[in-house]
C-alpha cells in the first residue's frame, strides 16, 4: 500500500512509549483506518445482531442446525484451502502472552505452534499492547535475544525448531480506545490483526510461513464471513495474493457449535480448522441459557471434556473438520509445574489422559500453557499418529450429533459446594487483581488462568445466586473472606476496585456479557492529549 496517500487517519490518544514509533507508523496507522472504515459499521451490527438474538433465545426460541444453510451442511465436495506452510503437523501448539520472555520460551518449547494471545492471556493497557506487536515483529526478524538484569539469557533456538507464530487478536466486542477513527474507538479486532499484518506478513511469508491467525468467540458464520472479507481485503491492499491467510475459528460459544460447517465454510479459502474450548465454551453456555433451570451447571471442575454434551460437542468438531479437510485442534492443558514432585507428577498424568482422549477422538493437536507440557502432548500425538503430521483422514463417520445431544446439560454431580463457591470468589479475584495490574496470563493454585477462568469463575456464582441454590449472604460473606486475603497476599492490589468489579459482574440481576469491556474503560484506558 502506498505511503503518499494517507487517507484514513487513525489518531492516537495516548503518550508515547518507548519504540512504539516503529508500529505506529503513518502508514500502519492508514492501514488499520482503511480496515475500520470498511468494516466498523457491520461489526457494530453483528454485536447487535448477538444481543438480538441472545433476546430471542431467552424468549424460547429453539436452539438447532440452521435450515437456511443446510445446503451447505448437505453438500459434500467443498473443502477448506490446502494446509499451509508451517502448519501441516500442529500436533502439540502453545499459547501465552506475546511477552518477550514468555515468547522466547514458546518458540523454544518444541511445540509445533505458538499462539501470540492478544485476546484471553493479555491485559489490554496500551503498552501491553503496543509492545506485544514488537515483541511479533522482534521474534521474526530474530532481534529479540535479551538478558535479564539478574543475568538470565533468553535466544531463540534453531530457525526450523522454532514454533510457527499464530496470532489471535482481541474478540469483536472489544474496542481499542487509545485509537481513535472517524471521532470512534478503533474495534480491537481490527487494530490487533491489522497492526501485525501489515509489519509482519510479507515478512512471514519471506520466513517460509505465512500471516496465520486464531479467532476467538464468534457466534455464528455471518461473523466468520466478517473475517473472510477482512482478509481478502487486507490482502489487496498490501498487494499479498489472496489466500495466503489462514484462520482456525475457536468454537467456544455454544451458538457457533452449531454452525461448524458454515463457519469452515465461509473461511474456507482462508480456514485452518477448528479448535474445541472449555471454559469459554461453558461460560458461553450459561451466558445463553443461565436462566434456566435445565442449564444449571456444577463445580466447574466437574464439567470435564468426558460429559455428555461437551462428548458431543467435541466428536462433531473432528467429524466437522476432517470432512471438509480441515485440522481439530484440541483443548488447553493449564497445569504449571510446581515445587512439590508428587503434585507435578499428579498433574501430568492428568494432562496425559486428557490428551490421550484427543488423540483417539481424532483431534489432530492441543494445546497446553507451558513448555513442560509440551513433552507429554507430543509423545501422546506421536503414539498415535506416528510419522504421520495428521489424522484428517480418520473422517468419523461413525459420529451422529443432534441438537439435543449438544444440549442436554445435566446435574453431573449435585449442587454446588461450598469449596467450589469459594474457589470461584477467591479465583476470579485474584485473576482481577492480576489483569489490572497488567498480567492477563496468571498461575494459580497450580493452573495457568487467563481471562475465560475468571469468566466462568464469576458467571457460574450469578447463575447459582440466580436460582437461589446459594444464599446472597453466604456469597458476601466468602467474599468478605477472600478479599481480605487477597489485600494481605498482595499489599498492591486495589481491593475496593476488585471487590467492587466482581460485584458488577457476578452479584447483579442483568448479567453483564463480558467483565472486561467496562473494567477496560474503568482502569486500563490511560488517553494523553492526542498525538498528530
Amino acid at each position: 500500500m502506498s505511503t503518499s496517500a494517507l487517507t484514513h487517519q487513525v489518531r492516537v490518544l495516548a503518550a508515547p512509549g518507548d519504540r512504539h514509533d516503529e508500529i505506529l507508523t503513518p502508514a500502519a496507522l492508514d492501514f488499520v483506518g482503511h480496515l475500520a472504515a470498511a468494516f466498523g459499521e457491520r461489526r457494530r451490527w453483528l454485536l447487535k445482531e448477538r444481543r438480538r438474538r441472545v433476546l430471542r433465545l431467552a424468549s424460547g426460541s429453539p436452539l438447532d442446525f440452521p435450515m437456511v444453510t443446510a445446503a451447505v451442511r448437505a453438500d459434500s465436495d467443498w473443502r477448506v484451502a490446502p494446509l499451509a506452510p508451517g502448519l501441516t503437523d500442529r500436533r502439540v501448539e502453545i499459547t501465552g502472552p506475546p511477552e518477550r520472555r514468555m515468547a522466547v520460551n514458546a518458540l523454544n518449547s518444541g511445540a509445533k505452534v505458538w499462539m501470540a494471545d492478544f485476546e484471553d492471556a493479555t491485559a489490554p493497557t496500551w503498552n501491553n499492547i503496543v509492545d506485544g506487536q514488537l515483541t511479533l515483529l522482534d521474534a521474526i526478524e530474530r532481534r529479540i535475544d535479551f538478558t535479564t538484569p539478574e543475568g538470565k539469557e533468553y535466544r531463540l533456538g534453531d530457525s526450523a525448531r522454532l514454533a510457527t507464530i499464530m496470532v489471535r487478536p482481541r474478540g469483536l466486542h472489544l474496542e481499542e480506545e487509545h485509537l481513535e477513527y472517524d471521532g470512534r474507538p478503533v474495534p480491537a479486532a481490527l487494530v490487533d490483526f491489522g497492526l501485525y499484518f501489515f509489519h509482519c506478513a510479507q515478512r512471514q511469508i519471506n520466513a517460509g510461513h505465512g500471516p496465520y491467525f486464531y479467532l476467538p468467540k464468534l457466534e455464528n458464520c455471518y461473523e466468520s464471513r466478517f473475517w473472510n472479507d477482512v482478509f481478502v481485503t487486507a490482502q489487496e491492499l498490501l498487494g499479498i495474493p489472496r489466500g495466503t491467510i489462514r484462520a482456525t475459528v475457536l468454537i467456544e460459544t455454544i451458538t457457533a457449535a452449531f454452525e461448524m460447517e458454515e463457519i469452515l465454510h465461509e473461511l474456507r479459502e482462508h480456514s485452518a480448522g477448528l479448535n474445541a474450548g472449555h471454559w469459554d465454551y461453558l461460560f458461553s453456555l450459561i451466558k445463553t441459557f443461565g436462566h434456566r433451570t435445565d442449564f444449571l451447571l456444577p463445580d466447574r471442575a466437574k464439567v470435564t471434556m468426558t460429559a455428555p454434551f461437551m462428548r458431543a460437542y467435541t466428536e462433531l468438531l473432528v467429524r466437522t473438520c476432517h470432512r471438509r479437510g480441515a485440522h481439530a485442534i484440541g483443548g488447553m492443558a493449564a497445569q504449571v509445574p510446581g515445587k512439590d514432585p508428587a503434585a507435578n507428577e499428579a498433574a501430568l498424568a492428568t494432562v496425559r489422559l486428557d490428551k490421550e482422549r484427543e488423540a483417539e477422538d481424532g483431534f489432530d493437536g492441543s494445546w497446553v500453557a507451558h513448555p513442560a507440557l509440551v513433552p507429554v502432548c507430543r509423545e501422546v500425538f506421536d503414539g498415535v499418529l506416528g510419522d504421520r503430521p495428521h489424522q484428517l483422514d480418520r473422517t468419523r463417520d461413525d459420529v451422529e450429533v443432534a441438537p439435543a445431544d449438544l444440549l442436554s446439560v445435566r446435574r453431573i454431580s449435585g449442587p454446588p459446594t461450598a469449596d467450589g463457591v469459594r474457589t470461584n470468589i477467591a479465583v476470579a479475584l485474584r485473576y482481577f487483581a492480576a489483569w489490572l495490574r497488567g498480567q492477563g496470563a496468571v498461575a494459580v493454585d497450580g493452573l495457568m488462568e487467563d481471562a475465560a477462568t475468571a469468566e466462568i469463575a464469576r458467571v457460574q456464582i450469578w447463575q447459582w445466586l440466580r436460582h437461589r441454590v446459594i444464599d446472597r449472604a453466604s456469597v458476601e460473606r466468602i467474599l468478605d473472606d477472600e478479599v481480605v486475603a487477597l489485600g494481605a497476599e498482595c499489599p498492591w492490589a486495589p481491593v475496593d476496585d476488585i471487590r467492587a468489579l466482581f460485584e458488577r459482574t457476578a452479584m447483579t440481576g442483568e448479567l453483564p456479557l463480558f467483565f472486561t469491556p467496562d473494567a477496560y474503560t474503568r482502569h486500563l484506558v490511560k488517553r494523553a492529549e492526542a498525538q498528530a
